[in-house]
């Protein structure tokens, strides 16, 4: 049994403690990508979570879905994230970029270029998203060619290495929450007939082969992946069918030696014990709505080697300190997410050194 207090070794990495810092968009990017000039204070201030994950953020143009997201591909994205990289370092935190392609989750008016989304196949997910004219229902996106799907391996891989170039201890590949990598393992959001869609074997392919680019690119030590299987967000509907996939995904991450597997626990238990055995390296489980007197369970329990939070984190720069002196928590503004500026973003108390 660990404690969440216990150093671990994540990668080449040797952190204090067993916590990190969720990924949370906060939509607060220059309108090229490139990171905020508060985004250093913001992720410095909570460099006491040994491992800081940032948003998540687009290795292309075609990657982008929402308003106000960062990007690592062009050399002004490298130089803003450098200054966040540099800040996190120096307030003695780790930092790993997650790297979301959005795929189909997307609108014209929310890209660069404002062209038609990209996904495995051309089926919208039915749902609505905020664009600068307000509320409205994703288009059908285009289907990826099989070459188009080889690009942006390509991209994904372009995109780390700019994110260690920046100066990030390594990068976090997007695999869940209805995003392009999980669109391409989920069957309602993939039809293809080539060799990236069908069976579970071509279904996973794009992830396998977007973490080998990444780990061919940048190490495998500085490789990791978020996924949330039978998590049901922007329209993927999965269910329990899709265990296998995640199962048969554990062995083959585990075979490349990834830094980590991060994932959103949606409640099937069974399937997170077998992730657990069919996975070696270091296993981080999120759980939405983890309440304070539950941080470190899964920890106690062997279920995970780390644990991530995000709202807590995000509300208390200080967190660490909060739970091991009993101090109480700043209250969570959701009102300002998203909405850009100081407020909501560093503007939260902190309660002193630890």
């Amino acid at each position: 049994m660990n404690d969440v207090w216990s150093p671990i070794k994540v990668g080449k990495l040797q952190l204090p403690h067993r916590l990190a810092m969720a990924p949370m968009t906060r939509s607060r990017a220059k309108p090229d990508g490139t990171p905020s000039d508060l985004a250093p204070e913001y992720y410095a201030q909570r460099a006491t979570m040994g491992l800081l994950i940032t948003e998540g953020t687009q290795p292309s143009d075609d990657g982008q879905g929402y308003l106000a997201t960062p990007g690592i591909y062009t050399d002004a994205h490298v130089a803003g994230w450098h200054k966040v990289a540099d800040a996190v370092h120096t307030a003695g935190g780790r930092l790993f970029v997650q790297l979301m392609h959005v795929g189909r989750i997307s609108h014209p008016e929310n890209t660069p270029h404002h062209r038609q989304a990209v996904a495995p196949s051309a089926i919208a997910p039915g749902v609505d998203m905020f664009t600068i004219k307000g509320m409205q229902a994703i288009p059908e996106p285009r289907e990826l060619t099989t070459a188009e799907v080889r690009q942006t391996v390509a991209d994904f891989a372009h995109a780390a290495a700019r994110a260690v170039e920046a100066g990030a201890d390594g990068v976090e590949i997007h695999g869940a929450n209805g995003y392009l990598v999980h669109q391409f393992l989920a069957p309602n959001a993939n039809q293809r007939s080539d060799e990236y869609g069908g069976s579970m074997e071509n279904r996973a392919r794009f992830a396998i082969e977007v973490a080998r680019a990444i780990a061919d690119a940048i190490g495998p030590e500085k490789t990791a992946i978020r996924v949330s299987p039978g998590f049901p967000a922007g329209g993927i509907a999965e269910g329990r069918d899709n265990d296998d996939l995640y199962r048969y995904l554990a062995a083959e991450f585990d075979k490349m030696g990834i830094a980590y597997l991060h994932v959103l626990h949606a409640g099937n238990d069974a399937l997170l014990a077998d992730i657990r055995k069919g996975f070696g390296g270091v296993l981080i489980v999120n759980r939405p709505g983890r309440k304070r007197e539950q941080v470190g369970s899964d920890v106690a329990a062997s279920l995970a080697d780390m644990e991530s939070l995000g709202a807590m984190a995000l509300a208390n720069p200080d967190l660490v300190a909060r739970l091991k002196t009993g101090a109480p928590l700043n209250e969570v503004r959701p009102q300002l997410f998203y909405a850009g500026g100081a407020e909501g973003y560093i503007d939260y108390p902190a309660i002193g050194p630890e």
